[in-house]
């Protein structure tokens, strides 16, 4: 079942794009319908709303509903004005090549991790982590050393919305955990995901912060435990935090969007 949202109309049917996209694939009105709060009218009228503005598309000979060609467009101008992904692109390049290894950016989303770059290694391996999805903090390396720096209040939000749920048997289980592995991070200026996300997937991960203070998002080089192991990830912290001073230089003086992170995550 959704949630329905404080925020009126626009609110409403944005919770119904979230819900079509959250699927994955074309969806029926009638798998929507079945973990909606929304009332099957309400829903219908969303929908339909949606799909003449072209914020949904509907197929008619498999009757279902995907995002949109405007929802599409949209996305690519924020992607383009509003992530680090267009300034950071040619350093995870180089980094990549570099290292030979899966090369993850990104940015905190409220309380949660967004993906929003990627490049595979020499030789891929399947893992949860794509460009644009949205991923756990607590769990996850760019997660954690993104929480480290932020400022304490914020972080102590932060670290109240995470779920803690156990998604391996080295996952964080609680905040006091979570807050330890936090002070580490911030000790050293990098931090690791010990298979605590999925098994058998390590990183080493690396806060881009400009030299005035402000966190602007984060890098991992990630592999396998059968490929290497956290000491071999941690010979890449070199190149790793040269890259994401590079980052941060370049981002300096562009007009990236400088949220109150304590205000975001709180929304």
């Amino acid at each position: 079942m959704g949630r329905v949202t404080g925020d009126g109309t626009v609110g409403k049917a944005l919770e119904v794009l979230d819900q079509v996209a959250a699927f994955g694939r074309p969806v029926r009105f009638a798998e929507l319908l079945a973990e909606s709060p929304f009332p099957k009218p309400t829903l219908y009228r969303f929908v339909q709303t949606l799909t003449s503005q072209q914020m949904l598309r509907y197929d008619p000979d498999r009757q279902t509903y995907s995002p949109g060609l405007r929802l599409v467009r949209l996305a690519h101008a924020a992607w383009d004005q509003s992530t680090l992904a267009p300034i950071a692109r040619p350093h995870i390049d180089a980094l990549s090549a570099a290292v030979g290894e899966t090369v993850h950016l990104a940015q905190l989303d409220h309380a949660q991790v967004l993906y929003i770059d990627k490049r595979n290694a020499n030789n891929p391996v399947e893992m949860y982590s794509q460009a644009g999805k949205v991923g756990p903090a607590y769990c996850t390396g760019v997660g954690k050393v993104m929480l480290a720096f932020l400022d304490a209040d914020a972080a102590e939000v932060a670290i109240g919305q995470q779920s803690f749920h156990p998604f391996t048997t080295h996952t964080l289980r609680n905040p006091d955990a979570l807050r330890a592995e936090l002070q580490d991070i911030r000790e050293n200026g990098y931090g690791f995901d010990r298979e605590e996300h999925e098994p058998g997937i390590i990183c080493v991960a690396m806060p881009i912060i400009t030299e005035t203070g402000r966190l602007l998002g984060a890098l991992s080089v990630t592999s396998t435990t059968s490929r290497t192991n956290l000491a071999g990830l941690e010979g890449f912290e070199p190149i790793l935090r040269d890259t994401a001073r590079k980052i941060a230089r370049d981002a300096a003086n562009w007009s990236f969007p400088d949220y109150n992170v304590k205000e975001e995550i709180r929304r």
